[in-house]
């Protein structure tokens, strides 16, 4: 009689101590800047990992922005414990997660995913730059390639360029510097209104990933004589900075493995959807001489950049051995210039 009393007592007890258990995970807030808002691709992902993030030992509050300087002040301003936004924009608080999108530095996919590989793989002398400050990189996946988006298909090479008006982000000195050394006249703006800019022919270039065509409509602004340069400018990314401080020892090397493992494809397969919808005849092809020509004047721009301080040099130089490993016959492998 008294076995059968204490196996019902433990039997009331159980089902209360799972919620309590789950109850007891720190709750933490995630900003997830998706330019969609809370039914776009991004902010799905993120739900995914807050699943993830509960095996790891943290419960995740997932708040959506559009406007991705919101989401990237509610971060610094402490209303956000971590913030999903782009590298450019996490630049001033990691530069060398930031420096991923530098100019010219990742020229094509498969490098990326070496890239996204080596950044994930738990290395001592990565991840010692993982961390900066207050703040801890705890995951990378991919945005697209960047391109130049032109009003007109004879703008096609760097003369071509020249006395072109260009819509460029204010926060990432980078594009303006670009945009000034070929002869463009950079116009400042934000994610919220370079789309409109070029859409209503307020500027004749910008620069976006391919997913902006439809997402954004960037095909209006390419109307019957527009079209896409087919060269990779960058590559843009998406990070989760967080405040290290706020998560538990380990987190955050669990989190950059779940992001490689499982959003690295994810985030491709989106890019993927995003080259189908663009017609075939909206490609601007660049002849081979002229490709390395650019490929020469980016890297001679990044370490102009890695010496003002605006690229971090230990990531350039990650990146360069990477295109090195990848396409030992490039010429910059002969030098260790970056």
């Amino acid at each position: 009689m008294r076995y059968k009393k204490v196996v019902t007592l433990l039997l009331s007890i159980l089902p209360l101590s799972l919620p309590m258990q789950a109850q007891a995970l720190p709750e933490r807030t995630l900003c997830v800047f998706d330019i969609v808002g809370s039914s776009g691709d991004v902010f799905n992902m993120m739900q995914d990992y807050r699943t993830a993030a509960r095996e790891m030992g943290v419960n995740l509050r997932l708040r959506a922005f559009t406007d991705e300087n919101i989401a990237y002040e509610e971060l610094t301003g402490g209303q956000c414990d971590a913030a999903a936004i782009t590298g450019i924009r996490g630049r001033r608080l990691n530069s060398y997660t930031g420096s991923l999108d530098s100019v010219g530095s990742i020229p094509d996919y498969d490098t990326l995913r070496t890239v996204m590989r080596v950044l994930a793989s738990g290395n001592e002398s990565v991840n010692q730059h993982m961390r900066s400050g207050s703040y801890e990189v705890m995951g990378v996946a991919p945005m697209g390639a960047a391109y130049l988006f032109v009003k007109d298909q004879s703008i096609n090479n760097v003369n071509a360029l020249a006395g072109k008006s260009v819509a460029v982000m204010e926060y990432d000195e980078a594009q303006g510097r670009m945009a000034a050394q070929v002869g463009m006249s950079p116009v400042m703006s934000d994610i919220t209104n370079f789309a409109g800019r070029f859409n209503n022919h307020s500027v004749d270039i910008c620069f976006a990933p391919i997913a902006a065509y439809s997402a954004l409509e960037l095909y209006r602004g390419l109307t019957d004589e527009g079209g896409i340069v087919n060269y990779t400018l960058g590559q843009l990314t998406l990070q989760m900075i967080a405040r290290h401080e706020q998560f538990p020892e380990g987190f955050a090397q669990q989190s950059r493995e779940y992001w490689y493992e499982e959003l690295f494809d994810r985030g491709m397969n989106v890019i993927e959807n995003a080259y189908e919808d663009v017609p075939e005849d909206l490609w601007i092809e660049i002849p081979e001489a002229d490709q390395r020509e650019y490929n020469e004047m980016m890297r001679e721009a990044r370490i102009g950049m890695r010496d003002d301080g605006i690229y971090d040099g230990e990531m350039l130089s990650l990146l360069r051995n990477i295109r090195c490993r990848q396409d030992p016959g490039r010429a910059e492998c002969a030098e260790r210039t970056e």
